[in-house]
């Protein structure tokens, strides 16, 4: 697997423009609300995050009094960008070469936020299928992905060069199904509750209008993946 495919990422860090995240109440309820609850989190899980980026996500699962955490990223430039408190649980590699070659795990819970998008279809799968026996009995993949059948979402998934497969709620479980997981999708949560009455209420009023409205509108989908214990048929 070629995660530096398509050739963008040498100029990645100028274009996201690196910084160090900070781990707010704000930024804590929004994680709780769209992982922590959802997925069924708990501060004695081990948690494991492919692509862990600035350490957003690292940082709130130190604040919640997660011990047991690793973030991956291929960028060796996140190493001192990512919050102090986590920057030991940063690992700099290849997601496939560090999971088939750790001795670390099983996990409880394995987290990708914007991941998926930037392998082909093929590519994601093998990854799915490299974590999913590195996952404890009760263990799940946490996914976060650009709403491609969503026009709020295309900014998104089109905004950055290095992003090669597109996802809608249905292709990520087929995605899941292939890989031998089942899918629960959820929308994202964002803004504050008035602005997410009123974009439910556009968005019921696009849904009356149009003949083929999204199965989910909102810009970002996440998919909560759990190993499928019954035989594919």
């Amino acid at each position: 697997m070629d995660e530096r495919a398509p050739g963008f990422y040498d100029t990645y860090a100028s274009y996201k423009g690196y910084r160090t995240p900070n781990i707010d109440a704000k930024l804590i309820r929004r994680f709780d609300a769209d992982i922590w609850h959802p997925a069924q989190c708990a501060a004695d899980m081990s948690f494991l995050e492919i692509g862990c980026g600035t350490g957003e996500f690292l940082g709130y699962l130190e604040a919640k009094g997660v011990a047991r955490r690793i973030g991956i990223d291929h960028d060796p430039a996140l190493a001192d960008i990512v919050p102090a408190a986590v920057r030991a649980d940063f690992r700099h590699g290849d997601a496939l070469a560090l999971l088939n070659g750790s001795a670390e795990g099983p996990f409880d819970r394995v987290v990708l936020l914007d991941v998926l998008e930037h392998f082909s279809p093929d590519e994601a799968r093998t990854l799915l299928e490299t974590i999913r026996p590195r996952l404890t009995t009760a263990g799940k993949i946490v996914l976060k992905v650009p709403n491609a059948a969503s026009p709020w979402g295309l900014s998104y998934q089109f905004g950055d060069l290095t992003h090669r497969t597109p996802f809608s709620a249905q292709s990520l479980r087929q995605l899941a199904d292939s890989a031998g997981f089942s899918a629960v999708i959820r929308p994202q949560r964002q803004g504050s509750r008035r602005r997410r009455f009123t974009d439910a209420v556009v968005n019921r009023v696009l849904a009356w209008a149009v003949l083929t409205p999204p199965e989910v509108w909102s810009a970002n989908l996440y998919a909560i993946l759990t190993p499928r214990t019954e035989p594919r048929r």
